[in-house]
């Protein structure tokens, strides 16, 4: 195994990707999705070698990036996709919306479950649909989906529900039991489910990833899977993404959409999934995942040492922590006072929907270092 580990602040500082260039020099940006890891040994081959030969045109029409999935998800989850059934695309935002154009109409409700990645209540309104609100259920230990909820949604008419899982941002990997009994609510109401599944790859070995399509013939008839190498390796720029079906009817779908949404995807990115999905990169990735195992429990650590009014429950997968710092007294949006007094950059809680006040949302795939220096400034406000 690789052991992995974050740059330093000065070699970071010399990226121009959003993560470093938002804000000054002396703010410790912790909000958008990305890490501060070297990129995996493979990818950095596949990218040079690319740039020393030119390989810098439109992607082919048949590339090896779904057999290489579907290699990277036999290994990972133990799950057999068909490369015949796979697609690829600029981004998963731009799967989302394409499936959801063809599986909604106009004015049709689309269900999410907030607290949320913003951007999904966007990807609904572009597809023409309405989002349909139906917030995760919080057990005190965990955060559930409401079945109840989402039943009376499509009861009421829901065509389509939007999955995030893993979960953004509570970090939240959803059972094979609750993904199998999602799927047969919504096949039981012809209703479609769109799985983000951007995240999967980060998935903690301790509780494991089950993909949606895997899990029942329900699923496989009315599930489609987007997925990425993105966010598990640092890629989001390189615009490449797949998305995945497992039945005749989904199959069709995915082949009708336009040329165009295939060939907007990236040929780096496409270069750079497939070396990140091969073999040559699982002990990278293996290595990833022990470091974040670390600072997820160093977190931990330092919110209960420095702000034992926060509340922090440990992710399941991914780099990302949801933080309730409402018994701090700072509002609805802490991030904003975080930001301007601690000069700490935390993505904004109530942006992941009205569940999300008095939360902020910190990625700390990063280095130990960084990450203290950030829980201390946020400490010596209080």
């Amino acid at each position: 195994m690789v052991r992995v580990t974050a740059l330093s602040l000065e070699q970071l500082r010399e990226r121009s990707s959003e993560k470093w260039r938002e804000y000054p020099a002396d703010v410790l940006p912790l909000f958008v999705a990305e890490t501060d890891f070297p990129l995996a040994p493979e990818i950095t081959r596949a990218l040079e070698r690319a740039v020393a030969i030119g390989d810098t045109g439109y992607i082919a029409s048949h590339t090896p990036l779904p057999d290489a999935f579907a290699g990277f998800a036999s290994r990972r989850f133990g799950w057999a996709p068909d490369p015949s059934r796979m697609r690829p695309t600029a981004d998963v935002s731009m799967g989302i919306v394409e499936i959801l154009r063809r599986v909604t109409s106009p004015g049709d409700r689309v269900i999410v479950n907030p607290p949320v990645y913003p951007p999904f209540y966007e990807l609904v309104t572009e597809a023409g649909a309405i989002v349909e609100r139906v917030p995760l259920k919080d057990t005190g230990s965990a955060w559930e989906l409401d079945f109840d909820g989402i039943r009376d949604a499509l009861v009421a008419g829901a065509r389509a529900i939007l999955l995030c899982n893993p979960h953004n941002p509570t970090g939240t990997v959803h059972s094979a039991a609750s993904l199998a009994a999602l799927a047969e609510l919504a096949a039981e109401h012809g209703a479609a489910i769109v799985s983000d599944e951007i995240h999967a790859p980060l998935a903690q070995p301790g509780t494991g990833f089950t993909p949606l399509l895997s899990v029942s013939d329900a699923a496989r008839q009315i599930g489609y899977a987007v997925v990425s190498a993105s966010k598990a390796f640092n890629l989001a720029g390189l615009k490449c993404a797949l998305m995945v079906t497992a039945s005749d009817p989904t199959t069709r779908v995915i082949r009708t959409l336009p040329v165009e949404v295939e060939w907007r995807t990236g040929q780096f990115g496409l270069l750079a999934a497939v070396a990140a999905f091969s073999p040559a990169s699982d002990d990278w990735l293996d290595g990833l995942l022990v470091t974040l195992d670390q600072n997820r429990r160093l977190l931990a650590d330092l919110l209960a040492d420095r702000l034992p009014r926060a509340r922090y429950r440990i992710p399941d997968a991914g780099y990302l922590a949801w933080i309730d710092l409402t018994d701090l007294g700072w509002g609805e949006n802490p991030s904003r006072r975080i930001l301007r007094e601690a000069k700490v950059a935390l993505h904004f809680g109530p942006a992941f929907g009205a569940e999300g006040a008095g939360y902020v949302r910190l990625n700390f795939g990063t280095g130990p270092e960084i990450l203290t220096e950030a829980i201390e400034r946020i400490a010596a406000l209080t």
